[in-house]
Order: C-alpha cells, then sequence, then structure tokens
C-alpha cells in the first residue's frame, strides 16, 4: 500500500490512468468533507451560476442537451424542487461520499447525476465515459470555471469529475471510499461493478436496462389541430439521441378502429420523414447495417413479423401482429420501431413487466392513462408523460427518488 494525500492507496493502482475533468485528485479532502442538508444554499447557488457560465458559453449553445441541463440547473427551477421536499429539508443530510457509474449512450447523463448527489448533500465522485463527447469536456470547463470563483471555492473539494478505461482496481477503490454507489449503463454495466465491494453500510442505485413504447390513441392524433407539433416531440424523444436511451420508444401501440388507425399511421410517418429531412438528420452506416440486420432478425425470431416498405432508411418500422413479453430484448437504435395495432389497451398491459420504463403518449387524456395502468397492477412502468419529455430529467428516475435515497433522514422525537 501506498499514501495518496492521506489515503491508503494499493499498490497495483495505476493513477496515471486517471483524467481528471473537473474538482480535485485529493481523496483524502473528498473523504472527510463534511456533508450538507438537501438542497444547501450555497449548492442551489453554485448550480444557479454554473446555468448562467453554460449559457454565457458560445460553444454550449451547439448542443441541445447542454441548454436543457442549464435550463434545469436555474435557481428558480431548483427552488422549485425544493418544494417537494419540505419534509426532510430540517431533518437529513447527505450519506457522505457518492460514487458515480455513468453511461456512454447519453453525453450529459452524467452532470445530471453529479448535481443530484450534491443536491441530497454529498461529496460526489463521477466517473464519466471514456469517449470523449464534447458535452462533457464543456460543462467540465463551465464547473472548473465556477469553483474558481472565491464564494465556491470550497465546492472543488467536493467533487472529482474522471474518465478512466474499464479498470476494476480503480473501480474497486472508488467503492471502498463511498456510501452509496450510483450505476448508470445496463445490466452488464451493474454486473461487473458489482463484483467491487462496497463498505457495509453502503448502498448501490442502479439503473438497468430498459425499454420504452409510446402510445398513441389514432382518433385523438387526428383530431389534433398542429399535428407538426408532434414531429419535433416525437424526433426529440427518439432521433435526438439515435433512439440509445432507455426512455426513447421502441415500439408503438396504435389504439384505435382500423380507419383510423390506418389514417394516422399515414400522416404520422410521412410528416415524421419530411421533418427527418429538414432537420437534415444522418444516419451513421453502422447504425444503417444495425438496423437492416435487425429487420431481418425480427422477420426470423417474432412470429408475424413483418417489414413495412420503406421509402428511406432512416426509418424502420417492422409490423407486429402480437407483442412478445420479451420485446425489450429486439430493441434497435437509429430510428426501429415496432408497431403493433389494436382497439384496446389490453395488450400493451400484459408486457409491462419489470423492463418497461416509460410510457409516452400521444392523442390521450394522461390522467386516464394512468388511471388504467395503475388498476392493472403492472410490474413495470415506472413514467408516463407527455410525447417530447421521455428524455426530460427528474430526481425520480426509473421509480427511484435519487434525493431521498442519496439522504439519510436524522430521526428525533
Amino acid at each position: 500500500m501506498q499514501k495518496l494525500e492521506g489515503v491508503a492507496i494499493p499498490t497495483q493502482l495505476n493513477l496515471s490512468n486517471i483524467n481528471l475533468l473537473a474538482g480535485t485528485n485529493n481523496f483524502n479532502l473528498l473523504k472527510d468533507q463534511k456533508v450538507f442538508t438537501p438542497f444547501n444554499d450555497l449548492i442551489v447557488s453554485f448550480l444557479s451560476q454554473l446555468s448562467k457560465t453554460l449559457f454565457a458559453d458560445k460553444e454550449a449553445k451547439q448542443f441541445p442537451d447542454i441548454i436543457t441541463f442549464s435550463f434545469f440547473c436555474r435557481q428558480a427551477n431548483i427552488k422549485g424542487l425544493r418544494k417537494r421536499y419540505t419534509d426532510i429539508l430540517d431533518r437529513s443530510l447527505g450519506k457522505g461520499v457518492s460514487f458515480h457509474v455513468t453511461p456512454s449512450n447519453v453525453p450529459i447523463n452524467f452532470a445530471y447525476s453529479l448535481i443530484m448527489g450534491l443536491l441530497a448533500g454529498n461529496v460526489c465522485i463521477v466517473r464519466v465515459s471514456s469517449k470523449e463527447f464534447p458535452q462533457t469536456e464543456i460543462v467540465c470547463n463551465a464547473i472548473n470555471k465556477v469553483t474558481k470563483r472565491s464564494e465556491y471555492s470550497v465546492l472543488k473539494n467536493y467533487l472529482a469529475i474522471l474518465r478512466y478505461d474499464h479498470d476494476d482496481d480503480l473501480n474497486s477503490f472508488f467503492s471502498g471510499l463511498c456510501d452509496v454507489r450510483v450505476i448508470w449503463g445496463g445490466d452488464q454495466t451493474i454486473e461487473k461493478i458489482r463484483e467491487a465491494k462496497l463498505p457495509s453500510r453502503a448502498s448501490d442505485i442502479t439503473f438497468a436496462d430498459r425499454f420504452s413504447g409510446c402510445i398513441i390513441k389514432a382518433e385523438g392524433f387526428l383530431r389534433l389541430e398542429e399535428k407538426s407539433k408532434i414531429n419535433e416531440t416525437f424526433y426529440n424523444d427518439t432521433f435526438l439521441f439515435d433512439q440509445n436511451a432507455c426512455s426513447s420508444p421502441t415500439f408503438i401501440y396504435w389504439l384505435g378502429d382500423y380507419e383510423s388507425i390506418t389514417k394516422a399511421k399515414d400522416i404520422f410517418w410521412k410528416d415524421l420523414q419530411l421533418f427527418l429531412d429538414l432537420k437534415k438528420y444522418e444516419l451513421e452506416p453502422i447504425l444503417a447495417n444495425e438496423k437492416l440486420m435487425s429487420a431481418y432478425r425480427a422477420a426470423i425470431d417474432i412470429d408475424g413479423a413483418s417489414l413495412i416498405k420503406l421509402s428511406t432508411n432512416l426509418i424502420y418500422r417492422v409490423e407486429l401482429t402480437s407483442l412478445p413479453s420479451d420485446l425489450y430484448m429486439s430493441k434497435q437504435a437509429g430510428g426501429f420501431f415496432y408497431e403493433f395495432s389494436s382497439d384496446t389497451i389490453n395488450e400493451i398491459l400484459k408486457v409491462m413487466s419489470s423492463k418497461f420504463q416509460t410510457l409516452s403518449y400521444i392523442g390521450f387524456d394522461g390522467d386516464t392513462l394512468k388511471n388504467e395502468i395503475v388498476k392493472a397492477g403492472v410490474r413495470g412502468v415506472d413514467r408516463v408523460v407527455k410525447s417530447g419529455e421521455s428524455m426530460a430529467f427528474d430526481p425520480v428516475w426509473d421509480g427511484v427518488d435519487l434525493i431521498r435515497q442519496m439522504s439519510r433522514i436524522i430521526d428525533y422525537r
């Protein structure tokens, strides 16, 4: 063992593999910092300044996900969120050190995970994807800029945003430091990271592989006066991140009579194709190949599946005559959709397993839809949202309240 600024480091660790993007590499300081109450004023102020810094960054304005994140960090929004936690604010503290392992499919995810840890009152060690996304660099540069200001300089010792390749020893080291570990990125990532032991009182928050769908009530869609808005909301849910996020719909459930569904489908898909042309959406060659292979595989593996004739390779549609319970195993990114039609909601309720994450809707009353899901007592579905909001982050994600899970209540009577 060796020592790095007071912390015991296993001799096999190669710390030169770590690229520090923001915060400190003085792990002793990270481990020994006092914790905050949730939504501490200093943290709220820091996030507000981070928001202003990103809004003023010309490079940041090129990335819609950074602008959305900046909007989320606004003081007015954070104070609005704080109202949801008034019952714990005066009797809770952060758990200590939070270690976040973030995914490679959504570049800005690491930033949301970080601020949830801070808002819960914790010190945060965040491992970002080894993929070098420009969004990561821009946000980290802004964090460094804000923590250089005297009023926020103390917070530099509350965070460490790191990039390193897959390294079991480093994962074990940071896991050993933490009081709560947050693992994003799917089943295999969770299984791998869990090989690193936690301290006895530490806990995991995991976000496994999920899939999502969109339900469209045909008659409701046809009655919409401004159908063009649906193109943009659906695009934001799917093509904005190449359908890589777990919350992006991978299948469409059409509800209504045959005539209405046929008419709605024709309008919906033609308008979406025109919108993709307008946005100049480009499909990566590797995704084009994967989509074609997935279509062939679906035709072989799923009874009754048929590929709908394509005008371009931007949108692949596979028509289903039944909904397999393991449909999540066949998901494909890059504009690949399974479609199923019915005059009742019953069939989609049957496939709402624990793998089902988000259900977005079009032409529907959201409350009615949520009531049907609750009444059915399904094992899955953690979010029911309007089309266009499936990517919108919230402290409650996958049915887990991150603020409450990363803080501890002090019981007093």
